[in-house]
């Protein structure tokens, strides 16, 4: 039997991203929160991340930002290195990213009553 990582991932070319697949991901509070640790650790292993939920739901967390085109994932012997796909998404839909985090981050000072910085802006 095949591995499980011997199957391609699937991920969207820049033209292929599309805005519902893209806000259908996003409308997901720890999708969300995944999105802000893969723009503040770039290249982490999804297998470091503990968003709450069980591993199959995490799983299917993963598959659903990267068959959106939200993040890009690469394969590293067992495991998945994930990188957010900031540029091209900017460039499919300007702004998008900047107030998703933006909004994340006012609903979550709302919560805790602390403010947190937003993910910086980086390439790849």
């Amino acid at each position: 039997m095949a591995s499980r990582l011997a199957r391609p991932l699937t991920i969207p070319d820049e033209h292929e991203i599309d805005l519902f697949e893209v806000m259908a991901a996003l409308s997901d509070p720890v999708r969300r929160a995944i999105l802000a640790s893969i723009a503040g650790s770039p290249g982490a292993s999804c297998s470091t991340s503990d968003f709450g939920v069980t591993k199959s739901a995490l799983t299917r967390h993963w598959r659903v930002l990267r068959e959106s085109g939200l993040i890009r994932q690469e394969v590293d012997g067992t495991r998945h290195r994930n990188w957010l796909r900031r540029e091209e998404v900017d460039r499919r839909f300007p702004g998008l990213l900047d107030l998703v985090f933006e909004q994340s981050e006012q609903a979550a000072e709302s919560q805790t009553g602390h403010q947190r910085p937003l993910p910086a802006r980086t390439s790849q």
